[in-house]
């Protein structure tokens, strides 16, 4: 009977010890994610290589609709209309054109959680859990960060920082598996704007190259 007493004050203990305990607190990506429908922001982009170098800059606008769904149309500076790329997911496939070598490259998007840091901020709450681990790091610039780190080996990039200013996404960098750093300067960006439905659809270029098979 005693024993019995025992075990009973023991599982109240466990009981009563997860109860109280304190939740996770949620990150500023994941404040950012609670409640966003769309998002729609211009941005800035520069690439520096290994050695520190600028091996690219430009700009574009990025357009969001949660879940599975954006649109990040870049082009370099002083280039012609004809260059740069565009990524979109349409829910069902991530379609990646680069207009420089007029070729189309798709695949489907469950296979492409992790792919691109885009995906970060279009994936629902569960899919973000699953395919990415994340860490607060210190406040620095003024801005609050959040380290991303993909948990697949297929990932296109090996880690992201996402800093916020406030709920505002104000900036990304990230390191790619070629040793470059990409960074991301976001301006006017608008919460649960109105997209248009053709927006975050894709239909490769006549005469384009296409590799791969969408999910129809």
């Amino acid at each position: 009977m005693r024993v019995r007493l025992q075990f009973r004050l023991a599982v109240l203990t466990l009981v009563l010890a997860a109860a109280v305990a304190p939740a996770r607190a949620a990150t500023p990506l994941e404040q950012f994610l609670d409640g966003l429908d769309t998002w729609r922001s211009d941005f800035t982009q520069v690439v520096v290589d290994a050695r520190g170098r600028q091996v690219d800059a430009g700009a574009g606008e990025l357009i969001v609709q949660r879940p599975g769904r954006f649109r990040w149309d870049y082009r370099p500076r002083d280039a012609d209309a004809g260059a740069g790329q565009l990524l979109v997911a349409d829910g069902r496939n991530l379609w990646f054109l680069d207009r420089d070598l007029e070729q189309v490259t798709v695949k489907p998007l469950g296979q492409s959680l992790s792919a691109t840091p885009m995906l970060l901020l279009s994936a629902s709450l569960e899919e973000l859990h699953a395919a990415f681990e994340q860490k607060s790091s210190a406040r620095r610039d003024g801005l609050e960060w959040v380290t991303v780190v993909p948990r697949g080996q297929d990932a296109e990039f090996s880690r992201a920082e996402v800093g916020f200013a406030g709920r505002s996404l104000a900036r990304m960098v990230v390191a790619d598996r070629l040793g470059q750093t990409v960074t991301l300067r976001f301006e006017h960006g608008v919460r649960n704007a109105r997209v248009a439905a053709q927006e975050l659809q894709f239909q490769p270029p006549a005469g384009a190259d296409v590799i791969g098979t969408p999910v129809r």
